[in-house]
């Protein structure tokens, strides 16, 4: 049975935060059965006056039309940001507007950032305000939780990797698998147990005591039901306070990416196994 237990008790240093965080909107947005992305009525109007503005001298501007495929990130959250505006831009596209400060201290156009895990393209950014704007495709949009977005939710970020950086996670593309829903969160010590329940195409390829990214955070799984399809990681105190994860309540969804390794070999077994049917 999912704990109602306050973070501020598991981690007394979570009260200290200096971050306002808003409760995220659970409102369900489902992709319609001709492949295409059901949008809020009243979003396009509304929302596309906030991106409709005259340009600052200090925002830049760059048109970017295909996403960068190769990035990698580790997994290890730089910070919490906050979404302040997302809807269609001017151009009739779909943006998604963040609020971060570490992620902007060296941001180039066309850089990537993920998200949520998902890897974003960089088409604006505006220093003095600390705030950057994000294209979306509508694959994106079908395949991951950013639609469920809306101005006040936060977000883990984090910036792809150099060549110098430091490997704490594990390889992650920022290229998400599809979606999981948290099924109970259980306090033990200052400990938190998260189960997820996801799809049996997921499932298969995580292992207990192997590496999952869930909302970008790279994590190791405890232990897999295959019965309930679900998985089950712990995270401790400082997780919950660098992570968007312990906020989420029962019945939200995140965003998945398993270990790129286990798709490797399924897809190099399959190779030989047609081979080997071919030769016979």
């Amino acid at each position: 049975m999912a704990s109602t237990t306050s973070l501020s008790i598991l981690c007394p240093k979570f009260s200290q935060q200096k971050l306002t965080f808003c409760t995220l909107n659970n409102n369900n947005h489902h992709p319609s059965n001709n492949g295409h992305i059901n949008f809020n009525p009243n979003l396009k109007t509304s929302v596309s006056k906030q991106f409709i503005t005259s340009p600052k001298p200090q925002l830049l501007k760059y048109k970017y039309i295909k996403n960068q495929i190769n990035s990698m990130f580790t997994g290890i959250v730089e910070e919490i940001g906050q979404v302040k505006e997302m809807g269609y831009g001017e151009d009739g596209g779909f943006h998604l507007k963040v609020k971060g400060k570490i992620v902007l201290q060296d941001v180039n156009l066309g850089d990537s950032i993920a998200v949520n895990g998902t890897c974003l393209t960089v088409t604006e950014f505006d220093t003095k305000a600390s705030e950057f704007t994000l294209g979306l495709a509508p694959e994106t949009l079908r395949k991951t939780t950013l639609l469920k977005l809306e101005p006040g939710s936060i977000v883990n970020l984090e910036r792809a990797l150099q060549p110098t950086t430091r490997m704490g996670g594990h390889f992650v593309q920022g290229h998400v698998d599809g979606i999981g829903e948290i099924v109970s969160l259980i306090p033990e010590g200052d400990s938190l147990w998260v189960k997820i329940k996801t799809s049996p195409e997921i499932l298969k390829y995580i292992v207990p005591k192997g590496f999952i990214a869930i909302d970008g955070t790279s994590l190791t799984v405890v232990e897999v039901f295959d019965e309930e399809v679900c998985f089950n990681i712990m995270l401790v105190c400082y997780t919950q306070q660098n992570v968007v994860i312990p906020l989420k309540k029962v019945g939200q969804k995140v965003n998945l990416e398993v270990d790129i390794l286990g798709k490797y070999v399924e897809r190099l077994l399959n190779c030989g196994l047609q081979d080997s049917t071919k030769l016979s």
